[in-house]
Formats: C-alpha cells, structure tokens, sequence
C-alpha cells in the first residue's frame, strides 16, 4: 500500500521499482552510476548561478525549457553518485507538463530505499535536486500562463 496521495509519472515510478528491487545497497551505487552514465551532457554555458542546486556539496545544475506545454530538463554534476541522482530525476520527470511536475512530492525517495544508502548530506542534496526541478516546472507554467 503506497502512501502516496497522486500516483507517480509513469517513469519515475518505473525508476523507483527498479531501486525498490535492489536492497543491497551497492546494487543501488550501481543502478545509480549506470544512470550517470546514461545522462546526456550539459552545455557548458548552462552552468550558470541561476541554474546551480544550493544547499549540495558537490556542483549541480538543473536548466528547464518548455517545449509542446512539456518539461525538458537537462543537468550535471561534478560527482558521479550525484550525477546519477540527477539522471534518476530527469529521467523520471521529462516530457511531464509542468502542473503534473508540481504534484510530485518528495515521499517517492523514501520507497527507492536510496535515503538510507546515501549520506545525509546527498539524500539533502537529492532532495534539493527535485525542488529545484520543480521551482523550474512553477517559473514555466507561469510564463505560460502570463
């Protein structure tokens, strides 16, 4: 039984199952490099202040462009693990409109198991990732509707 209010975007719920699988915590290192490695790279000149997770040890940047009322996100980081993170967010929140991004709440990284591998400060940071992404999603679906 899920403790979700909404259920999730078809992709970041397939994300979550594939964590919620692996209880071995390296497995889930591994699912998380895989899909570090699987991100496509960022435009050097998107790694800009405005688009810089705060609050993450290591360097992350988020951009989002709207394109056909959906949300396409792009980012990276300097840290493998944290890049995986964010490749697990894009991944799961890409192609959604903007108000389906904005219902997403963060409860979804409890159930990946990932909060107790990871230490507090990349589950923080994990975290930190999602809010930005959906600060994003709300600055897009404003300008749509401005």
């Amino acid at each position: 039984m899920s403790s979700f209010p909404i259920s999730l975007p078809p992709n970041l719920d397939a994300i979550v199952q594939k964590f919620k699988q692996r209880s071995d915590p390296k497995k889930r290192y591994e699912q998380l490099l895989w899909y570090a490695k699987k991100l496509e790279s960022m435009p050097e000149e998107s790694k800009i202040a405005e688009n810089k997770v705060q609050g993450c040890v290591s360097q992350v940047y988020i951009t989002a462009n709207l394109k056909d009322g959906k949300v396409w996100y792009q980012g990276d980081s300097d840290a493998q693990l944290v890049k995986g993170l964010v490749a697990f967010l894009i991944e799961g929140l890409n192609g959604l409109p903007p108000a389906e991004i904005l219902q997403v709440t963060p409860d979804f990284m409890e159930d990946t198991g990932l909060k107790v591998s990871l230490t507090p400060s990349r589950a923080n940071g994990f975290y930190n990732i999602f809010q930005l992404m959906k600060k994003k999603a709300l600055e897009l679906q404003a300008e749509t509707s401005a």
